[in-house]
C-alpha cells in the first residue's frame, strides 16, 4: 500500500502534462495499424508457425495482436470511430497514459469512441479499447474516463477475451492459424467471426469483478480519483434495466449494483487516503450530432 501511494503521489505531478502528450489522428493510427500489422503479423507468423499453441500462454504477443486488429477491423466496420478528432486524440491520451501503469506497458495501445448510443464498453486482445458515445455521454470528468478505459485496460492484461475465445473454439489454438501459406488473414476473419460478437460476448461474472478491481488500482496509480469507475457504476444503476441504450451491458456485464458491492468490499477504506484527481475541467465534452 505505501508502494502504491508513493505510485499515485508520484503520477499526480506527471499526469497535469497529459494533455499536452503527443496527440494523432486515431483513426489514420488504427487503419495503418491493421493493414501495415497484417503484413507483419503474415511474415511473423509463417516463422512462428511450429511454436506450439496449446494454451492461452502459448499465444505470442504478435499473435494476440494480429487477432484483436482482426476483431477492432470488424467492430469499426460496424460502427465508425465519432468524428471528432480532439475527442478521439483526448481519450487514446488518457488511455495510454493509464495504460502504461499496468503491467503491459509495451503494447501498443489504441484507444476510441465508437458511433454507438449503447452506453457501453469493449476491449479486443492485443490492446484495442473501445467505449461508446452513449457511455462517454454519462462521463462528467476525466477520473471516470479513466476508470471506464482501466477496466477494459484489465481485460486486456489478463487476456479475458482471449480465454472466450478459446472456450468457445472461435480460434483454433493448433499452429494452422499461422501457418506458412497464404491466406493467413482470411483464416483469422473466418475463425473469429464478427468482432461485435466477440467483444460483446458476456465475460465470466470473476473476469469482470476482476477489471474493476484493476481498474480502481491503475487509476490510483495514474494519479486520478479511485472512485472515478465506482461512480460511473453508480450513475449507470439509476438507468432503468429497459432502457434501451443500456440492454447490451446489462447482458454482457453483472448488474452495477454487484459490481459496485464487490468493489466496495475490496477497496475498503484503503482508498481514502489517496487523494487523486477528477479533472472535471480538463473532460473533453463531446460534440452534440
Amino acid at each position: 500500500m505505501v508502494s502504491l501511494m508513493r505510485n499515485a503521489l508520484l503520477a499526480m505531478g506527471l499526469v497535469l502534462s497529459l494533455g499536452a502528450a503527443h496527440a494523432f489522428d486515431l483513426g489514420d493510427v488504427l487503419k495503418q495499424a491493421i493493414e501495415q500489422g497484417t503484413q507483419k503479423s503474415s511474415q511473423q507468423g509463417a516463422e512462428k508457425s511450429d511454436s506450439p499453441l496449446g494454451g492461452l500462454g502459448g499465444f505470442s504477443q504478435e499473435e494476440e495482436i494480429a487477432i484483436g486488429r482482426q476483431i477492432a477491423g470488424n467492430l469499426l466496420g460496424a460502427s465508425p470511430l465519432v468524428k471528432d478528432k480532439q475527442l478521439q486524440k483526448y481519450v487514446n491520451n488518457v488511455g495510454r497514459w493509464v495504460a502504461a501503469q499496468s503491467e503491459r506497458p509495451d503494447l501498443e495501445w489504441h484507444f476510441g469512441v465508437i458511433e454507438s448510443n449503447d452506453v457501453n464498453a469493449f476491449a479486443a486482445p492485443g490492446g484495442y479499447i473501445f467505449v461508446t458515445r452513449g457511455l462517454y455521454r454519462l462521463l462528467t470528468n476525466e477520473a471516470e474516463l479513466a476508470g471506464v478505459l482501466a477496466h477494459e485496460v484489465g481485460h486486456v492484461i489478463k487476456k479475458h477475451h482471449l480465454k472466450i475465445l478459446q472456450q468457445s473454439r472461435l480460434v483454433d489454438i493448433g499452429a494452422k492459424l499461422f501457418a506458412k501459406q497464404a491466406g493467413e488473414n482470411d483464416k483469422i476473419k473466418n475463425l473469429i467471426g464478427s468482432g461485435a460478437e466477440v467483444v460483446a460476448r458476456s465475460l465470466d461474472k470473476d473476469a469482470e469483478f476482476e477489471a474493476d478491481r484493476i481498474a480502481v488500482v491503475l487509476a490510483a496509480r495514474a494519479g486520478y480519483e479511485a472512485y472515478g469507475l465506482p461512480e460511473v457504476l453508480q450513475q449507470i444503476g439509476h438507468v432503468a434495466k429497459d432502457d434501451g441504450s443500456v440492454a447490451l451491458l446489462f447482458k454482457t456485464h453483472p448488474h452495477p449494483d454487484d459490481r459496485l458491492a464487490k468493489l466496495g468490499d475490496a477497496m475498503d477504506e484503503r482508498f481514502d487516503k489517496l487523494k487523486g484527481q477528477a479533472l472535471g475541467s480538463r473532460f473533453y465534452r463531446i460534440k452534440p450530432l
